[in-house]
């Protein structure tokens, strides 16, 4: 270990997060490697260790001999400030390297406000920010995950993004780059080949002009460049990558045990969820590779715990099936079972029963919306009894804590919609007198909490071209949600409106967005996502001096004939099905889930290539 990074760690707060060494690690000899590649994760070690997506890229890329992933995380401010007194940059934590060292320089886009992170990484690592200053076929800076899908706004600072699911495309390109390292090729050339790769965005190949409205009016490709850039899917589950073992972290991390995937992609078709149209169609694993993988990462990890991962776990087919067969082996190893993504139309008591295993702490369900017009606008088919059979489940099988999330500043919410989100709260609490056995009741009373977030209009979504409220409006009708609530059962908690605002800015910006992100980076911003770290004002402030206004991305309503920042993205959902969805949402109409009818979102003609897929 470098003698002054072994100095400052006696000096900042959790030093096992920048030493590495963790059990499952790998460690490779560098004289065998012929590509290595860091994946960056913009946030704490905490976080970024609880990332399902790093652990199987991770143990994807590793199992190539000749190529070597390592790990980086954000420092905290202490640690950051340390290494920038002492000289020391940003670094892997398995060979201790600076990211100078490294072919490949990537990062997984989880959330907009991780953009100062990557950008501050980048500088801390002693890399170029910006693409056209990094002119050799090494430190190629790479990125994927769900705010790829409207890369524009960080474009400038990133060589090439992954579209989609990564676990082909990534090897797809790292094989490309040292066939062209090989032939002495200029990076310029490698780009131009990798954009080839169905699932590949380069940026720089790419050409935006603009009305003068200021919105876009036109994507140009050029160099062969496609116009369209359609995302890569991994068709069959089972044969996909899953890792056998987690790296098993030193201390305690946000999501601290054993995760398995059970399918991708979601039926349903709430109309404000990126995810559930950006990940269609729904591809199931079968129940015997779900228990192979899981029985491996317990062994292999110590983990005394399986969370069922999914966006909606309670849609898996064979649930029932699944959960049989892991108790043939939970059951004698002491392993619970637990599922984080519960819908309340698929709670039931024959479910309680096959995973009595946890502890009875809490359940969570997202109704979503406080008013059955609300949800219908939404396509969250939930209804008060549905909540109210699900929560006398609950209560009757001993549960007395029960979180309920919502969205507030939803379109055509009123403030009879968010006085809804109170009165359903407080039917729940009602129910646990009617339902709750005595001897649960004597020992204590229920507690109903409310956590509601701010609509973002997220691109390839149905409400992508619905403006957001006003901050000032959301903070109001969180206010005025808060008098709503009168009893001590109930408890109510709200994210911070500031930050959706922004969130909302670079969700729906353009390729303009990158002078304030490069801005916000010389002027020290980072960790924008965390309260302590957060301000507005400095954001403000930096949108006026660059005379960038952003509520022209956050609170503007787009025509639906407007070109997006994104239309050159292909997520294999249809712009006329998403313009359909949003005309239904005014009318207050629902869509069927997919397993009772098709929609024709557009997704189908890869569905039927698909195993386990849901549509014909």
């Amino acid at each position: 270990m470098d003698k002054r990074l072994e100095k400052i760690l006696y000096e900042v707060e959790k030093p096992a997060r920048y030493i590495g060494g963790e059990p499952n690690s790998i460690l490779k000899n560098k004289a065998d490697v012929s590509v290595r590649f860091a994946f960056c994760f913009p946030d704490l070690y905490e976080i970024g260790m609880s990332h399902l997506g790093i652990k199987i890229f991770y143990g994807a890329f590793n199992a190539r001999p000749d190529y070597w992933c390592e790990r980086v995380y954000a420092p905290w401010i202490d640690m950051e400030e340390k290494m920038r007194e002492n000289g020391i940059p940003l670094y892997a934590l398995e060979s201790g390297d600076p990211l100078t060292e490294f072919d490949f320089i990537g990062f997984t886009l989880q959330y907009e406000l991780s953009y100062s992170n990557v950008l501050n990484m980048l500088d801390l690592g002693g890399i170029p920010l910006k693409s056209a200053d990094r002119k050799e076929l090494f430190n190629i800076v790479v990125a994927g995950g769900p705010c790829a899908a409207n890369a524009e706004p960080i474009a400038d600072f990133i060589d090439l993004f992954f579209i989609g699911e990564g676990e082909e495309v990534d090897l797809e390109v790292m094989d490309l780059y040292k066939a062209c390292r090989a032939e002495g090729v200029s990076k310029a050339e490698f780009l131009r080949r990798a954009a080839q790769i169905q699932g590949v965005y380069v940026p720089s190949l790419y050409e935006i002009s603009y009305n003068a409205d200021g919105t876009v009016a036109a994507v140009t490709p050029k160099d062969g460049a496609p116009a369209k850039i359609k995302k890569r899917i991994m068709p069959d589950m089972d044969a996909s990558y899953y890792p056998e073992t987690f790296v098993t972290p030193l201390i305690e991390i946000v999501h601290d045990r054993a995760v398995e995937e059970v399918f991708r992609g979601c039926i349903r078709g709430c109309r404000f969820c990126q995810a559930g149209f950006m990940n269609r169609p729904v591809r199931e694993k079968s129940p015997e590779v779900i228990s192979a993988q899981c029985r491996s990462i317990c062994e292999t990890t110590g983990y005394d715990e399986i969370s069922l991962s999914s966006l909606s776990t309670s849609d898996y087919s064979k649930l029932d099936e699944l959960l049989d067969l892991l108790h043939t082996w939970t059951d004698a190893e002491k392993i619970s079972i637990s599922l984080p993504s519960l819908r309340v139309d698929g709670f039931s008591a024959a479910l309680t029963e096959k995973i009595k295993s946890v502890r009875k702490g809490g359940l969570t369900f997202a109704p979503e919306a406080g008013t059955q017009r609300m949800r219908d606008v939404i396509n969250k088919d939930v209804t008060e009894p549905q909540l109210r059979k699900t929560v006398d489940i609950a209560f009757a099988e001993g549960w007395n804590k029960i979180k309920l999330y919502f969205m507030i500043g939803l379109p055509t919410e009123t403030y009879e919609d968010v006085a809804g989100i109170a009165e359903l709260a407080q039917m729940v609490a009602d129910e646990y007198d009617l339902h709750a056995p005595q001897n649960v009741r004597a020992r204590g009373n229920v507690t109903v909490t409310i956590s509601t977030a701010s609509f973002v209009p997220k691109p390839f979504t149905p409400f992508q071209w619905e403006p957001q409220d006003p901050i000032e409006t959301l903070k109001d009708k969180q206010m005025f949600l808060a008098k709503n609530v009168r009893s001590r059962r109930v408890r109510y908690n709200w994210h911070d409106a500031d930050t959706s605002f922004l969130e909302a800015v670079f969700a729906r910006g353009d390729r303009k967005l990158g002078a304030v992100l490069l801005e916000a980076q010389k002027r020290g911003i980072r960790f924008d996502g965390w309260e302590q770290c957060f301000s507005l004002e400095r954001w403000l402030e930096i949108f006026r001096d660059l005379s960038i206004d952003p509520a022209f991305y956050a609170n503007r309503r787009r025509n639906f004939d407007e070109v997006l920042p994104w239309d050159h993205i292909d997520y294999g959902v249809s712009k006329s099905f998403l313009r359909r969805e949003c005309e239904k949402a005014y009318r207050a109409e629902i869509t069927a889930n997919c397993r009772e009818q098709c929609a024709g979102c557009g997704i189908i003609a890869s569905c039927g290539k698909v195993k386990g897929g849901v549509c014909p």
